[in-house]
């Protein structure tokens, strides 16, 4: 399904990926089965009547099993010339006899093929959208306890008839909820349009329905920040396409320069990234150097301001931008820095203005699903609007101004950003040994999966909690 607007994050499941995906699977299909519900059985032949109740699995021997990816459509479950082992009560009826007990009985040559559809629902959620089922039980065998269980043995094959057609029956039911009703729920804790923090939130809702090769599953999403106050405020995409090509890893995620410039954006419209550093903040060489160049402006206003506190403010002027090359991640960013004076009781007087222009490096990091950002300072530069005179008489300030960048704002920054965002993965499922390569536009990363929580453990908590209104 083509759409007109480009991704800024895609991620791609491949065959390794969903090789673990499998074994998960078929310990939450092995849960599913064991949970059958079998009707009660009765009928007549002859003389005999019989009813069977209270039927029970008791074990489940599926030896083979594949889980692969179907093209065009979504992923191919199937189990081979399995075994089930059950267990039920029998009440049986012959003339004047009365006899019950219980039988063991084994279905053999058990064959399940399901398909699921993978796609895009009316939200922008990845959703299964369809199920297609096919079981079969080759044949049953069962083995009487009691007095008359040669006799017995004359019901087995009506016995075990019902009990394959009343199995037969079961499995698919049973599958069908699995996808459509616990699976969903799964993948409901995926992240759609959520909050970040209480400025900001991010929209990872789907392009289009998810693109399904033989080798990879690919999906495309929005990928954009939006700030919470102005949540239908859109920022236009025209940076270049996100594009994955690897496939040795597990998942892969890449992110444009729009997921990230979205991100600045929101914040900067919210206001949060103007920062003031007060004098008890201010290195005191900095204070003193501040204090000696505006010492004949302070003495103009007023002598009795000498001692007056001062103070920086930051307030960045347009929305930062980033740049991703082969050789690296970097942000520009635009501020005025202002000197003020803070005379007790009285308000704040400003000494000076001068614009910034900084560039900082910008290094990804993962860790579990939180995509984190470490910035370092890499270029300083400030002059005045005013004249290129001021410009020059600014100049013994470079350093010092650095300086307090680096000690003052970085940090503030970086434990900001390390908090990092969520990535659109399920609850429970996490990436481990990352590689991030950097390339014209965007950035890859590449990783393996890792389930932190099983699928039952998620589903059940899922579904015992509360929907929140941010997914």
């Amino acid at each position: 399904m083509a759409t007109a607007f480009t991704p800024g994050c895609k991620i791609r499941i491949t065959a390794k990926g969903l090789e673990l995906l499998k074994q998960e699977s078929l310990k939450f299909v092995e849960e599913e089965l064991e949970n059958i519900t079998i009707p009660d059985l009765s009928g007549k032949e002859g003389r005999f009547q019989y009813t069977i109740n209270n039927v029970r699995i008791t074990e489940l021997n599926l030896t083979s099993s594949d889980l692969r990816f179907q093209p065009d459509f979504g992923l191919v479950f199937e189990v081979h010339n399995s075994s089930i082992s059950l267990n039920f009560m029998r009440r049986i009826f012959y003339w004047f006899f009365t006899d019950a007990g219980s039988i063991n009985a084994s279905a053999e040559g058990v064959n399940i093929h399901t398909a699921v559809r993978l796609s895009k629902d009316s939200l922008g959620r990845l959703k299964i959208s369809n199920i297609s089922c096919d079981a079969a039980v080759g044949k049953m065998r069962a083995e009487f306890s009691g007095t008359l269980r040669r006799v017995y043995d004359l019901l087995a094959t009506f016995i075990t008839t019902g009990m394959r057609f009343l199995l037969n029956q079961q499995i698919c039911p049973v599958l069908n909820n699995a996808g459509l009703v616990l699976l969903n729920s799964l993948l409901d804790t995926v992240p759609v349009r959520t909050k970040v923090d209480k400025y900001v939130g991010i929209d990872y809702s789907l392009l289009s329905d998810p693109v399904v090769t033989s080798e990879n599953l690919d999906m495309d999403f929005r990928g954009m920040f939006f700030e919470l106050q102005n949540e239908n405020d859109t920022l236009v995409n025209y940076a270049v396409e996100p594009v994955i090509r690897e496939y040795d890893r597990m998942v892969y995620l890449s992110l444009s320069e729009y997921f990230f410039d979205s991100g600045m954006l929101s914040y900067f419209k919210a206001g949060v990234l103007n920062i003031r550093i007060s004098h008890d903040k201010m290195p005191k060489d900095l204070e003193m150097l501040l204090r000696t160049s505006y010492f004949g402006t302070i003495m103009l206003l007023n002598p009795s301001f000498a001692e007056a506190p001062m103070s920086l403010e930051l307030e960045v002027t347009t929305a930062p931008r980033c740049v991703i090359k082969p050789s690296g991640m970097s942000v520009s960013v635009t501020a005025v820095v202002s000197i003020l004076l803070l005379p007790p009781g009285q308000e704040p007087v400003q000494l000076s203005s001068m614009t910034m222009e900084c560039k900082m490096s910008a290094k990804v990091s993962m860790k579990g699903k939180k995509l984190a950002l470490h910035m370092d300072l890499r270029r300083f530069k400030i002059f005045s609007n005013q004249s290129a005179l001021e410009s020059l008489a600014l100049i013994p300030l470079q350093t010092p101004l650095k300086t307090l960048l680096q000690l003052a704002v970085m940090p503030i920054i970086n434990d900001w950003t390390k908090k990092g965002v969520q990535i659109p993965l399920p609850e429970g499922m996490d990436f481990t040994e990352e590689v991030v390569e950097n390339h014209m536009g965007f950035i890859t990363i590449g990783a393996n999966l890792h389930f932190s929580k099983g699928l039952r453990e998620v589903i059940e908590r899922n579904r015992a909690e509360p929907k929140s209104l941010t997914n």
